[in-house]
């Protein structure tokens, strides 16, 4: 009756069976998956299910992204027709079932972003045509079976931030990994990524692992690994495309046989103890984009260690080159001039170099960074210099320039960081550095620099980082421009022969840490106006000729840790508040005018005045009670007031700090006891509860971090860092934190947040069945705003605040949107502060220990041992608007093979970009009525582009020129490169220019 035989009706009546057993395990469904599971169609049509056409049995199980919340049954294992099961970004948990093991067709598997524990099901070895395993981001615990060895069609195996112990066995990153890798891996003779970075891994690599010639990614970047690369290693690899060792203690010399890898594009062995030089040979490497041997022990410090340099101008995509901090000597070689035109970056800092800079370094015009510190370099700056208009870090410091600094340095407009300091400059600073308006840290200090100070300089805004021109001979009083240096964290002027009164301007300079002018000739009085710096850390104003009382504010400023005030000429009495409470954190010798302050001063006591006429008692007691009464009344007012506007202030004052303290009661009660009607969603560290204060009703989002998750109090405490001082409109604030202990006497921290009532952005996006966003779509100019909202954001966070935040995570479940559809940026538990590596040098290091971020977010060069930084922020937020515009996550299965979302958008370019964009932006006129509005803005915008959209054709190409824009921008931030990527400024200026475009086309 049925068409089929008996066999395969009862085959599929177990497939039926089998899967309606995993629906009774889903716990909670919050979309129509689980429903359509529930109708009397056949289970072929049901959402989330492929069947065979052949023999309707289920080929494939795809629930990603469904939010569903439950286990894998043992019953999987009767889907026997399965090849592939795809459950990314969902909340299953328990065991993953041994029973997959009978799955004998499975080729793909993929169970990443869950909260699956347990030990990684052995079983999984009978499953002999897998050829992807990727069950990253779970709770997995225990050892990584050594049977995997035996898939010999395994060509991905990703088990990544997991809690996994022992040894390696394949492409794992972002495990605690320890001991030797084993001989074993030889036998995956198909491998082709071989990618172990960020691991404890210690020994040698195995031989065997260089006999897989299939293997084009090599990366073993942050481990302990040792010993020698084998000279024969570009023979036995010869489809070696990266080559990556990076930050480990290998030895010996640069194999020579690297070149017969013809392929290769990467070479980046930076931080080990390689000797010898540079092979010549590996000039014929054409397609080499990347050579880096950075912090190395290669050279001999003597003439002749630079010839390899004639080699490399034969490789015409070479942009990055690293040689710093190694043994080379001898003179810069003129052939420098013949390098790659593309070459981005250079540094050859830190070795024995001596000599002159060659004239033709004027001719690598694409250069973004160039570092030459730490030589014996001399002579003059070439004026070529200013033919490097791309350079945004120029590092000439510790050297033996001499001369003066030429003019054409202010051509360098892309500048932010430019170090000259402890050379032989002499003559005035060029005033011509005004032009280079993106500057972020200037150092000038420990040269033979005269004359003044140029105003030009001090009115460089964008100054954030350090503006330090001590130990010069600098003439003149401090121009009144200083006032506009309002985010710079230090100024020091210190060692010079500046003389006439501190400006009273420098109140403007609010974000000053430390303040250096000791060794002056400074006179008059500290300025009153300098109380409105409440975040100074440090001030020294020793060795001047100041004078006056000092001031009272200087005890009032909280964080001052350092003050230094001797050899001046202050008079008066010392406070015993604040700093002057602890005499070994200041100083006040040599002003022999002062008395009184604590004790270990030794200071004499101070004489006091004797008083004048006393007032007769009937005139004070009058008045001495009239003045009660008045106060008395005062405060009765303020009080009453206090308490009647209470209900409708408490937002205002509950959010301005975090004065706010909640007690684990509080969280307990303001969540219903965290039941599962107020849980909004969970994550890597914890679960977000919806909450209620009841003493105003105010209605927050509270962060429980799950502290038993490796991890979790790191987050904590990083999320504390980065949100206690940064204030933005699109940024997710924060109201309080709270660390306490559970009624079990438990750890027990949280984290209290502004709600937002429109969810996230990844559930606008990517709607699914959930019926609160499936008929709500984010129009264009919503979509634009939206990414307006995130690059302002993130320029802040990378541009403006005192020392530049990483945010590290964003993605768009990270993105958070209020009751106007306004995007607000949360989750920095990931974050990490961007310090001056040549002071914090140890802080550094460390922030580049571990991969950060999100799979399909990632920036590639943190898989590859690169440092956290900015740029891997643009590369994110460059993959974030490409799905903004198409509606596919970088993870899409719909990317095979090598193709990503950057690939996928940049074949749609520019002819076909109306194929790929996520036609749901697009809505006709009777839909408007449906969407959820941002602000009245947004609506008037919405409805002109309609009425334009029906009449004139015009505006439709004009609107798609639009999207080709927003691509393109999404397209440079995603750039492979950092160098080549945007800064979060230029995004924001680029998208309010297509704003106004898209606006303008509306006739409004």
């Amino acid at each position: 009756m049925f068409g089929i035989c008996n066999d395969t009706y009862f085959a599929n009546e177990s497939d039926r069976l089998a899967l309606l057993d995993f629906k009774n395990r889903v716990t909670q469904d919050p979309l129509h998956v689980m429903a359509s599971w529930n109708n009397f169609v056949h289970f072929c049509s049901w959402v989330g299910i492929t069947c065979s056409p052949s023999n309707g049995r289920v080929v494939i199980l795809n629930l990603e992204g469904q939010k569903l919340v439950g286990s894998i049954p043992p019953s999987i294992g009767n889907l026997t027709f399965l090849t592939g099961i795809n459950l990314v970004n969902n909340t299953f948990r328990g065991e993953i079932p041994q029973e997959i093991g009978r799955l004998l067709r499975l080729q793909h598997l993929n169970l990443t972003y869950n909260s699956f524990g347990g030990k990684t099901p052995s079983n999984l070895t009978h499953c002999v045509e897998l050829a992807t395993i990727r069950l990253g981001y779970n709770g997995l615990i225990g050892r990584i079976p050594d049977q995997l060895a035996s898939l010999s069609k395994l060509k991905i195996l990703e088990l990544g931030a997991n809690n996994l112990t022992g040894t390696i066995r394949t492409w794992i990153a972002q495990n605690n990994l320890q001991g030797t890798i084993p001989d074993e891996l030889g036998q995956l003779s198909g491998l082709g990524g071989f990618h172990l970075y960020g691991n404890y891994l210690s020994g040698i690599i195995p031989p065997s692992i260089y006999n897989i010639s299939s293997i084009y990614y090599f990366s073993v970047t942050q481990n302990q690994l040792q010993g020698h690369l084998p000279p024969d290693v570009g023979l036995t690899l010869p489809n070696l495309e990266i080559f990556a060792g990076g930050v480990n203690n290998f030895t010996g010399t640069i194999p020579v046989s690297l070149s017969n890898a013809s392929r290769l594009q990467i070479i980046d062995f930076a931080e080990n103890g390689l000797t010898g030089t540079i092979p010549g040979n590996l000039g014929n490497l054409e397609d080499l984009i990347r050579l880096n041997f950075d912090d190395n022990k290669l050279g001999t410090g003597k003439i002749g260690d630079l010839s390899f340099f004639g080699s490399l101008t034969n490789i015409s995509a070479l942009e990055v080159l690293g040689l710093s901090g190694n043994r080379f000597g001898g003179e810069l070689p003129s052939s420098i001039a013949n390098l790659s035109d593309k070459l981005k970056i250079f540094t050859i800092g830190r070795n024995l170099i001596h000599g002159s800079i060659p004239v033709g370094i004027g001719n690598l015009v694409n250069l973004n960074s160039l570092g030459m510190e730490g030589n014996q370099l001399e002579g003059t700056l070439p004026d070529v210099l200013g033919k490097l208009q791309n350079l945004e870090g120029l590092q000439l410091n510790y050297n033996r320039f001499s001369g003066s600094m030429p003019f054409s340095l202010g051509n360098l407009t892309a500048l932010t960081r430019l170090f000259m300091d402890e050379n032989r400059f002499e003559g005035s600073i060029p005033p011509s550095l005004g032009n280079c308006q993106n500057l972020l840290e200037l150092n000038f200090s420990s040269n033979n620099l005269s004359g003044t100070i140029p105003r030009e300089i001090l009115a460089l805004s964008s100054l954030s980082i350090s503006l330090s021109m001590s130990h010069n001979s600098l003439s003149g009083s401090i121009p009144v421009e200083v006032g506009n240096l309002n985010i710079l964290a230090e100024l020091d002027l210190a060692e010079n022969r500046l003389s006439g009164e501190i400006p009273s301007s420098l109140a403007s300079c609010i974000s000053l840490e430390r303040l250096y002018l000791e060794g002056n000739a400074f006179e008059g009085k500290i300025p009153l106006s300098l109380k409105s710096l409440r975040g100074l850390e440090e001030i020294d104003l020793s060795r001047n000729n100041l004078s006056g009382q000092i001031p009272e504010f200087l005890s009032k400023i909280l964080f001052l840790k350092h003050l230094n005030l001797s050899h001046n000429d202050f008079d008066g009495e010392v406070s015993q508040a604040g700093i002057f409470g602890n005499a070994s954190a200041f100083s006040v010798v040599e002003n022999n005018k002062l008395c009184g302050g604590v004790q270990d001063l030794h200071l004499p006591t101070c004489t006091r005045k004797s008083p004048g006429r006393r007032l007769a008692p009937k005139v004070v007691i009058p008045v001495t009670g009239a003045v009660i009464f008045v106060v008395l009344l005062l405060c009765s007012y303020a009080s009453y007031h206090r308490v009647r506007n209470s209900g409708s202030q408490s937002n205002a004052s509950f959010s301005k700090e975090w004065q706010l303290c909640m007690s684990y009661s509080d969280i307990v009660k303001a969540t219903d006891g965290f039941s599962e009607e107020n849980l909004i969603g969970s994550g890597s560290f914890g679960s977000v509860y919806k909450g209620t204060i009841s003493r105003d009703e105010t209605v927050v989002a509270i962060k429980v971090l799950n502290l038993q998750q490796q991890g979790a109090s790191r987050s904590f405490i990083d999320e504390c860092n980065a949100l206690r001082s940064v204030r933005h409109r699109n940024l997710l604030k924060i109201i309080t934190a709270c660390s306490t202990v559970d009624h079990q006497g438990n750890d027990f921290k949280a984290l209290v947040f502004e709600f937002m009532p429109n969810g996230n952005l990844d559930q606008w996006l990517h709607p699914g069945g959930n019926d609160q966003y499936q008929s709500m779509r984010l129009s264009l100019i919503q979509r634009l705003n939206i990414a307006i909202d995130i690059a302002s954001a993130l320029d802040y966070l990378h541009h403006h605040c005192v020392t530049p935040i990483v945010h590290c995570d964003l993605k768009p479940s990270n993105v958070l949107l209020d009751e106007n559809i306004a995007a607000h940026v949360g989750d920095f538990g990931l974050a990490r502060f961007i310090f001056d590596s040549s002071s914090n040098a140890s802080r550094s290091q460390t922030m580049s220990v571990r991969l950060k971020g999100s799979m399909g977010y990632i920036p590639p060069e943190y898989g590859m041992g690169g440092q956290v930084s900015i740029h891997g922020d643009t590369y994110s937020y460059g993959i974030l608007l490409l799905e903004m515009l198409t509606g596919k996550r970088p993870t899409d299965d719909s990317f095979e093979d090598d193709l990503g979302i950057c690939e996928f958008v940049d074949r749609a370019l520019p002819g076909h970009v109306m194929d790929i964009v996520d036609r749901s932006m697009l809505f006709e006129e009777e839909n408007v009525h449906k969407k959820v509005r941002g602000n009245r803005e947004d609506y008037v915008e919405e409805r002109a582009l309609i009425k334009n959209q029906n009449s004139h054709v015009s505006s439709v190409r004009r609107r798609e020129e639009c999207l080709i824009s927003m691509m393109k921008i999404g397209l440079s931030c995603a750039a492979t490169l950092p160098s080549e990527r945007l800064t979060m400024t230029v995004v924001v200026n680029n998208l309010l220019d297509i704003k106004a475009m898209l606006v303008a086309i509306s006739g409004f």
